[in-house]
Parts: C-alpha cells; sequence; structure tokens
C-alpha cells in the first residue's frame, strides 16, 4: 500500500497528476481541488490510496486524512463505487458532505454528478452517525466557494475549453449543462491577452456553479 508520496510535480492534467519520487513518476488521480494546489515544477506532499481491481491499478491522492478517509467511507454504500467517491469529492468538501448526512440533506448529496435521490436517501441512512467526526464549520474561502478563474484577464482557448468540458462529462455532467457552464465562465472572465489558462482552476470552479445547480 502507497500510503503518501512527496516529490516534485512533473505533469498535471484536469484529473490526474505526476509526481516524481527518487526517479519513480507516480501517476494519481485528484480532484480539481486537489489538483488546484500542487503546483507544477514545486515539491508536494499528498495523502493516497490504492484501489485494485481485476483489470486496473489506481492511485488516487489527498490533500488531507479527512478527505481520504471519506473516499473510503462512502465507497462503503451499495452502488457508490471510486469514480462516484471522487465526484462527490470534486463538488463538496468532507464536511459538507458530512453535514448534508447528519441533517438527511438529500438534495445536496445530489449535487453531485451521478447521485440521484434513491442513492442519496441510501447514503443518508447508510452513512448516518458514520462522519459526525468529519462535520466542523469551513473556513472562509474554503473550496467549493467562488475561485476567480485567472490571475488576471487571460483569453480562455478553445482547446483548453473543450478539455474542460471533457472531465465534466467524464464527471457525470449532461455534456449540454457542461458546455454551457464553462462557456459562460470563459465569458465572464474573458481577458485577450493572450495568458495561458489555467484548465484546472476553470474546472474547480465549473464543478461549484454545476453543483450548486443540482
Amino acid at each position: 500500500m502507497i500510503a503518501s508520496l512527496r516529490g516534485a510535480v512533473v505533469d498535471k492534467g484536469l484529473d490526474h497528476v505526476v509526481i516524481e519520487c527518487a526517479g519513480v513518476g507516480y501517476l494519481c488521480q485528484a480532484t480539481a481541488r486537489t489538483l488546484a494546489d500542487l503546483p507544477r515544477g514545486e515539491e508536494v506532499f499528498v495523502l493516497t490510496t490504492m484501489v485494485v481491481r481485476e483489470d486496473s491499478q489506481t492511485l488516487y491522492a489527498f490533500p488531507d486524512v479527512a478527505s481520504r478517509e471519506l473516499f473510503a467511507l462512502v465507497q462503503s454504500v451499495s452502488g457508490v463505487g471510486a469514480r462516484m467517491a471522487m465526484a462527490l469529492l470534486s463538488v463538496l468538501t468532507p464536511a459538507e458532505i458530512a453535514a448534508a448526512v447528519a441533517e438527511g440533506d438529500v438534495k445536496t448529496l445530489q449535487r453531485a454528478p451521478g447521485v440521484g435521490k434513491r442513492l442519496a436517501d441510501r447514503m443518508a441512512v447508510d452513512l448516518k452517525g458514520k462522519l459526525d467526526a468529519y462535520a466542523v464549520a469551513q473556513p472562509s474561502g474554503a473550496p467549493g466557494d467562488a475561485v476567480d478563474l485567472t490571475s488576471g484577464d487571460a483569453a480562455v482557448d478553445d482547446a483548453v475549453t473543450a478539455q474542460v468540458v471533457e472531465a465534466l462529462v467524464g464527471l457525470g455532467f449532461p455534456e449540454a449543462s457542461a458546455a454551457d457552464t464553462v462557456t459562460s465562465l470563459v465569458a465572464e472572465t474573458g481577458g485577450g491577452d493572450g495568458s495561458s489558462p489555467d484548465a484546472s482552476v476553470l474546472l474547480r470552479s465549473a464543478l461549484s456553479r454545476l453543483g450548486g445547480r443540482r
């Protein structure tokens, strides 16, 4: 079991990061929230969990213990696998998931792509009392709040827009909704100075907006 990694970020995509440790690059799946805090070329530290299937071995990276533990706990619910657990953590913080379960707030749980009312009801029942330790107040500016898409004005090109839409569809959001949301965010933050957009931050902001609509 690989429990953690410390090393330089040598590559990063919309849903993964490659961290080099002692000359070996480890590809880890991660949420947009986690990726936003892993600068390319800098040394980082992440907690990890390896999920082994018959046809794959996948490493998942997390910024803290709560996120890693929630990833495992929500998969105890029938119908929730690793992909859906990551979708939940992409839209909701551990504290928000815990609070929603404690209050039976199935509408909040349904903000995650792929979580319908029946599954949200099952989660609220099956996880009741198991997540109380994570239900703490979120600090100001916690992940899930509105995100500034650029450090300045930036022209977001079609290739990045397509990448973000594809990532959202992969998480379970309808393509039409994903495209409309990304297009709207780009229009709101359009610039024109030719600087490179940050696709991971654009994805994070799109997740925040789409999750709030469910």
